[in-house]
């Protein structure tokens, strides 16, 4: 029998190993980046160009490459983070396996110009597919730039399953996040087709969330400090109050690389357990360090997942660490409600030493010095003692008794007696009522019909808001005072893509900056104090779901505006309420299916009903 096992070329290794390294532009962004920070980099610019899939480029101030090692860091497994196995345990950078250039080059066209600080001139490498196009002396400053265009080019499959621009960004976005975060030392910039997405210059971790997310953010951080033997915990916790549903705002970093863990989450979601609602998620910025050596990165190809040696207790001095820093701040609430705050210590003060307090002493205080008395003040004319206010209605019951003979008109009594069920003849309309304030029941000849109150006004308001947004304008109502609402500079940028639709179902924006939103005008049908909720909402619905064709983002609008304005159960109907849903319902294309295809009322005959007493 013929031998049949043969090893692969280099060229289909590498593009087998780009299958589990580079999924999607995102992934070239988050290699390069931490490639750049183990070059102790302290300057880096991010350049992209159509979301990464015609360019992405990163430039930075580090050590640079010698020729030799320009040309090799693009073989397989070529790396200068390890030289044995025993350095798996003892990691200090971000990348170890050697495969990332590798596994770029076999799948883009790459530019590579580097320079060492000893060296004269530098070097420009150019490869296609793993081979090697050119390589020559260049005249390049100190650091490195690498330059990966157009990404899988070889690959037309792999580019076909690439999602929008809108959502290939919002990744890069999020990788160039968690690199900037937890490195607030490093100036990081990033452009994106011409135009400064971000700019942060060096700061501490405050600061670089600040930068990041918006000013506002500042008033939301708790800080989070404590030290063991076996874990030093560093970072924000976002108050309560700020909690959202999307889990946008969550970074776990263990020794400065970012991580996902379920297991640490529910540590911190423990520690919020009461203080928010069960579908809020509580936003956190912690940074853990642990001994190398008690950690294993070596699980997957993105290394953002960890095991740890002692996870339990781990787990515990998290959560422990998170509801102390809430508590200590005032953030968490306490049993004694009579208490007084005048009389709580400042967390800062219990360290101080007490000091002796100053006295001061008026010496020229004398209690039994005589006053002087006041003369008698003659007034020029005489005052009269004014009426009590009880004399206002002396004799006021006798002439209103003589007017017309009033005392002897009977009024009917305010109070409605009556039966729910009820004889029909003396109602005027139909009879509805409401059930736990969630569900409208209405009688039928032969039965009962059962409506949703909630999904019911979701299909009204979804019909209404679409034909606003696609056919006509709705009306809007002018406010005295406009709404000045903040956003970080990603969540105004969603809002500006979908202004012009919003605009249609009745809001006017007066002003948009960076972090800031005025809005002058608002729809009709939701008040004044829920723009900002369905505002939020609205932004977190199009990041976890973007459409690309423009009726299917008016749907997407319509949908989740709807949602927000809908009456919610628990809200009491009076009749007169119950009737105009009802009629409004039926008048709608689809009364049977809310938007997301949820049945919105059901029936019951009267066979129905007997066979509950059989």
């Amino acid at each position: 029998m013929a031998d049949i096992i043969q090893l692969l070329p280099d060229h289909v290794a590498n593009q087998i190993a780009a299958g589990e390294v580079v999924q999607r532009p995102a992934s070239v962004v988050k290699e390069l980046l931490e490639n750049a920070i183990d070059a102790k980099a302290t300057s880096i610019t991010l350049l992209i160009k159509d979301a990464g899939k015609t360019l992405v480029q990163v430039t930075d101030n580090g050590i640079g490459m010698s020729v030799t090692d320009a040309r090799l860091s693009f073989e397989r497994h070529a790396t200068s983070k390890i030289k044995s196995a025993e350095d798996l345990f003892n990691l200090h950078t971000k990348g170890f396996r050697g495969e990332a250039l590798a596994s770029i080059a076999a799948i883009a066209h790459v530019e590579l110009k580097t320079k060492t600080e000893n060296s004269e001139i530098g070097t420009h490498l150019t490869i296609e597919g793993s081979k090697v196009i050119s390589q020559d002396p260049a005249v390049v400053p100190k650091g490195t730039t690498i330059s990966v265009k157009n990404l899988f080019y070889n690959i037309p499959a792999r580019r076909n399953f690439l999602k929008s621009n809108s959502v290939e960004t919002r990744h890069i976005i999020d990788e160039f996040h968690r690199v900037a975060l937890a490195h607030p030392s490093v100036a990081f910039q990033m452009l994106h087709n011409g135009s400064d997405v971000f700019n942060l210059p060096s700061s501490n971790s405050r600061q670089r969330i600040v930068n990041i997310f918006g000013s506002k953010t500042n008033e939301k951080l708790v800080p989070v400090s404590e030290e063991t033997e076996i874990l030093k915990i560093e970072g924000f916790v976002l108050k309560p109050e700020f909690g959202k549903k999307s889990r946008g705002e969550q970074f776990f970093f263990v020794n400065d690389r970012f991580i996902k863990s379920p297991y640490l989450h529910h540590a911190v979601a423990s520690a919020f357990e009461g203080l928010v609602k069960n579908d809020i998620h509580p936003g956190y910025f912690l940074f853990l360090e642990v001994d190398p050596h008690s950690i294993d990165i070596n699980i997957h190809p993105t290394k953002t997942e960890i095991k740890f040696d002692d996870e339990h207790s781990i787990y515990a001095m998290l959560r422990a660490t998170v509801k102390h820093s809430l508590g200590q701040f005032n953030i968490a609430p306490v049993l004694d409600f009579e208490r007084d705050k005048g009389f709580d210590t400042p967390y800062d003060y219990s360290k101080k030493q007490p000091t002796v307090p100053s006295i001061e002493v008026d010496r020229d205080f004398n209690p039994f010095k005589e006053k002087p008395k006041q003369g008698n003040i003659n007034f020029p004319f005489k005052r009269e003692q004014s009426a009590s206010w009880e004399s206002l209605y002396v004799g006021l019951k006798d002439e209103t008794a003589a007017i017309s003979g009033l005392e002897d008109i009977e009024f009917e009594s305010e109070e409605v007696t009556g039966s729910l069920f009820g004889n029909s003849e003396a109602e005027t309309g139909q009879i509805t009522f409401q059930l736990q304030n969630k569900y409208i029941v209405s009688p039928l000849k032969n039965g009962m019909m059962i409506i949703h109150q909630n999904l019911a006004h979701q299909r009204i308001l979804y019909e209404e808001l679409l034909k606003n947004i696609t056919v006509k304008e709705a009306v809007s109502q002018q406010l005295l005072f406009p709404l000045q609402l903040h956003f970080s500079k990603p969540d105004v940028e969603i809002i500006e893509k979908i202004r012009e639709q919003l605009e249609h179902t009745g809001f006017i924006f007066s002003e948009m900056k960076e972090e800031t939103i005025e809005i002058s005008g608002i729809p009709v049908l939701i008040l004044e104090s829920h723009v900002v909720n369905l505002l939020n909402q609205l932004v977190h619905d199009i990041k976890e779901e973007v459409p690309d064709s423009g009726f299917s983002q008016n749907d997407k609008l319509a949908k989740s505006m709807a949602a927000s304005m809908a009456i919610k159960t628990g809200v009491s109907l009076n009749k007169e309420e119950r009737e105009h849903l009802i009629n409004q319902l039926f008048a709608c294309k689809e009364p049977s299916v809310s938007p997301n295809n949820k049945l919105v009322f059901t029936t019951l005959d009267a066979n129905d009903i007997d066979k509950k007493f059989i």
